[in-house]
């Protein structure tokens, strides 16, 4: 009896493994996603133990998964083991020759789009045993809940509890197309902006406004109420937009810098600098741990490589 006992609680080790997933998920849909497995696998799993241990450990409702009391307690004995275990098989798998794992990511959109994936297969081409998995979204995912090694970030700040990683620097470029300037003119001061289209990110509904810095003068803003009739949520949008012909934008250095280099787009204001608009530079962080498995690093290396090779070739503003 007592070997078929002890035979139980050896079973039971991954569905506690699970458990602790679900708990840091806070979905049977997040969970089954970080594990790779289907959400009736999950849902099986904890039945099983909640069966083997005869209390329940999670309490459903038709919105959300909540571990119960004794659910709670089980996770957090066992947390600080799991996290040993999972670390010394990093460690481990690090010792191998070739770079070896899964790198799980998330990055917004645009930035995605246009600067992390052209370098994507590059990556993959020289580190063959890495397994890289993207999810581009503009939501700003919990890395912790939702199970990412990396999140990519333009910010000018990063949480204290994170590890960043600087890729590289960004600053934010005032631009329109040859065609909107003939038809309406170079503004020679942001005051002029007052009596232009201009096409601004949709943050919210507050009365959209733009900040300016004086070359030499930093610190000192200058801000105007400015107007446009096109407003959205992603730069790549924006952009679009401008090269139509339809406004002037604010747009970050990477998203235009292409376009301002092939004279599709025409930097205006060169003696201020716009502030506040976007992230002042593009970091790679992950919450702090003891141990940064390999893959992560060579992946975080490769993006700073690259990037900041990159960030070297931004247009000089035009006049």
């Amino acid at each position: 009896m007592l070997t078929e006992h002890k035979h139980t609680k050896e079973l039971m080790w991954s569905h506690i493994y699970w458990l602790s997933i679900l708990e840091d998920a806070g979905s049977y849909t997040a969970a089954a996603r970080r594990l790779g497995v289907s959400k009736a696998a999950v849902s099986l799993r904890i039945n099983e133990l909640e069966q083997a241990s005869g209390v329940a450990l999670v309490r459903r409702t038709t919105r959300s998964v909540r571990l119960t009391e004794a659910g709670q307690a089980l996770v957090d004995k066992t947390r600080n083991a799991f996290a040993h275990i999972e670390q010394g098989f990093d460690s481990i798998r690090d010792l191998a020759d070739t770079p070896q794992g899964v790198v799980r990511v998330t990055a917004p959109v645009a930035l995605g789009r246009q600067k992390i994936m052209p370098l994507i297969s590059g990556f993959l081409e020289a580190f063959s045993q890495v397994r890289v998995e993207i999810e581009m979204s503009d939501h700003l995912s919990s890395l912790a809940q939702e199970g990412f090694d990396l999140a990519i970030r333009h910010t000018s700040s990063v949480p204290e509890t994170h590890v960043a990683w600087l890729l590289r620097p960004s600053t934010s470029l005032l631009v329109a197309s040859p065609s909107y300037l003939q038809l309406h003119g170079k503004p020679r001061h942001p005051d002029a902006l007052t009596g232009h289209n201009c096409l601004y990110y949709l943050r919210s509904a507050a009365s959209p406004a733009w900040s300016f810095e004086r070359a030499g003068r930093k610190g000192e803003r200058h801000s105007v109420a400015i107007r446009g009739n096109f407003s959205a949520n992603n730069s790549e949008a924006l952009r679009q937009v401008a090269l139509d012909g339809q406004g002037i934008a604010i747009l970050p250095d990477f998203s235009a810098q292409e376009d301002v280099m092939a004279g599709r787009l025409i930097l205006l204001l060169p003696a201020w600098k716009p502030v506040g608009a976007f992230g002042e530079a593009i970091y790679a962080i992950r919450p702090y741990s003891a141990h940064v498995p390999r893959a992560v690093r060579v992946f975080v290396d490769y993006l700073k490589e690259h990037l900041h090779s990159d960030a070297h070739t931004s247009a000089t503003p035009q006049a």
